[in-house]
């Protein structure tokens, strides 16, 4: 992209001053006064700003962003000669971001005519903007071609140009409110085009054989329901039984069964019986020997209580799963940030108004760190995490909650904070009760949350000990935490002498072989257990870890 009229800016005084004023895009304002990024993670270079405190950012491919002071952001050219050509030709543009070409010349010529009449009452503009435009080469358009620019760049704005707060991980508004697509819209697309295939009977192989292909077909069949869809439908439930037990196999065979022929009986159970999780997932589906009314209406039992036929809908996590397995990345990352948003602001309010967390956003916050580990995002995994872990009413949830919350923490290079969440783990240990709703607890009869009792004979148990080691390797290289370091060693080495012996020697087989992998290790860190003087090892593993829940 051309990036003309910015470098003329940058040797020409004279043209800086004019662009400056009357313009507003001033070289000298390029400071934002906060830290932002791009959730992309894409390059972003702030070029100048204006008299309101809004910046304008130059990105990857040469776009114009500008983000204002009261934490919105758009895309408004799609290079800073484009950029420039709109703030010049409209002096007013703030004012035109709820514009659209569809409003009509006579509307758009009208609203720019009253701001350039308003303005002129304070300074000139006409002279000045001939002027800029002669010394930077811009063309003359029209208000309402300058307005059909501006529309299309901020409709670009997301998902590849998501502006975040490069702290606190929250995204800027949109800095228009014209209506975009729903998400399921632009994921749909292409199960819909292998549909229309299938149904012209092409491409039936391409389509069942490829995973991501295959399952926006039959999301497209799901809302696209015609009776002559059977024969494909037969041929997408057979290879989506090869990926196991998935929400699209279920939605296969109910779309299936929802025909109700008696011949589909014997192949739905060949699929029920693929494996233990298929025969899990299916379960209620009728024997190859049933009745069809049967077979229908258990198709429409799960019909109605799972799928349906509005893509609106089905849960935010569906379409942004099928949109990170076709590489929409962008698409799915942003829609979960700003779901992510929304709880966090309830969780701000919450907290201002004296009220505890709403515990129903306890499984969304869940997804999200899945999802967005998906994504490889564990930035904003930890921002999900962290409002996850105070919902935790059960010992053993807080336990496994913290758990993944020091671990995110530590894949985040936050060694500090992963040393805090792990002492603030072995306190749950030591007083399961303790900050818990015990109300609900293990069922007892006593009110005591017993839920960690054996602890030390499960996996939870090893993995809390792997990752001690894990965060006192990774935190030594921080000589400030030396202390720390220390702490969580001695600890670790006492976790790890509580464990039963089986869960013990797991451990310990887990360290020696990653023992090779660290031979040239950087920290001496011994997993003395006070029971097995054999057992100290200088390494720290890379464990797999526990669910959320």
């Amino acid at each position: 992209m051309s990036d003309h009229a910015l470098r003329l800016l940058r040797e020409q005084p004279h043209l800086a001053e004019l662009a400056a004023f009357p313009f507003n895009f001033d070289l000298t304002r390029a400071d934002h006064g906060e830290a932002v990024r791009l959730a992309s993670g894409g390059p972003l270079e702030a070029v100048a700003g204006d008299d309101t405190g809004g910046t304008y950012f130059v990105c990857g491919d040469g776009s114009v962003l500008y983000a204002d002071s009261e934490g919105s952001a758009g895309i408004i050219g799609n290079s800073v000669d484009e950029a420039l050509e709109v703030l010049v030709g409209l002096p007013g543009w703030h004012d035109y971001l709820g514009l659209a070409p569809a409003d009509g010349e006579e509307k758009i010529r009208a609203a720019v005519a009253e701001t350039e009449e308003e303005i002129r009452e304070y300074h000139g503009i006409d002279d000045e903007r001939t002027e800029l435009r002669a010394g930077l080469g811009l063309p003359e358009r029209s208000p309402v071609e300058l307005i059909g620019l501006l529309h299309a760049a901020l409709l670009r704005t997301e998902p590849d140009f998501l502006l975040l707060n490069a702290e606190e991980g929250g995204a800027h508004d949109l800095l228009d409110r014209h209506p975009r697509p729903p998400l399921w819209e632009a994921v749909l697309a292409r199960g819909r085009t292998d549909l229309t295939l299938l149904r012209e009977g092409s491409a039936w192989d391409e389509v069942a054989g490829d995973r991501a292909r295959r399952a926006l077909a039959l999301r497209a069949a799901q809302f696209d329901r015609r009776e002559g869809d059977l024969p494909l439908l037969r041929h997408l439930l057979r290879h989506e039984a090869e990926a196991s037990m998935t929400d699209e196999l279920r939605l296969a065979a109910v779309l299936v069964g929802l025909h109700g022929c008696a011949e589909d009986l014997p192949l739905l159970y060949e699929v029920r019986e693929t494996d233990f999780d298929t025969w899990c997932g299916l379960g209620g589906m009728p024997e190859p020997d049933a009745d069809p009314a049967e077979l229908r209406s258990w198709a429409r039992g799960l019909d109605d209580s799972l799928f349906g036929t509005d893509p609106a809908d089905e849960p935010l996590f569906t379409w942004t799963g099928l949109a990170r397995e076709q590489g929409l990345v962008e698409l799915a990352r942003a829609a979960l940030i700003r779901r992510l948003d929304d709880i966090d602001f309830r969780a701000y309010c919450d907290a201002r108004d004296g009220k505890a967390m709403e515990r129903r956003d306890a499984s969304q916050l869940s997804s999200l760190v899945h999802e967005f580990e998906q994504l490889g995002d564990t930035f904003q995994a930890l921002r999900a995490q962290r409002l996850y872990v105070p919902l935790q009413t059960r010992a053993w949830d807080r336990v496994s909650a913290l758990l993944r919350l020091a671990r995110l923490e530590r894949e985040e290079g936050r060694f500090g904070a992963a040393i805090r969440t792990l002492a603030s783990l072995r306190d749950t240990l030591a007083e399961p009760d303790g900050g818990a709703d015990v109300g609900g607890g293990s069922g007892s009869g006593s009110g005591s949350d017993k839920s960690l009792g054996h602890w030390q004979r499960t996996n939870l148990g090893a993995y809390i000990v792997e990752e001690h080691y894990a965060v006192a390797r990774t935190a030594a290289t921080d000589t400030a935490l030396a202390d720390e370091v220390r702490t969580v060693t001695v600890a670790a080495g006492e976790l790890l002498a509580r464990l039963s012996g089986t869960a013990r020697a797991n451990v310990e087989r887990h360290l020696a072989r990653t023992t090779d992998t660290h031979t040239d290790s950087r920290t001496d860190i011994h997993t003395d257990t006070g029971a097995n003087p054999d057992a100290g090892v200088s390494a720290e593993p890379t464990p797999p870890q526990p669910s959320a829940g």
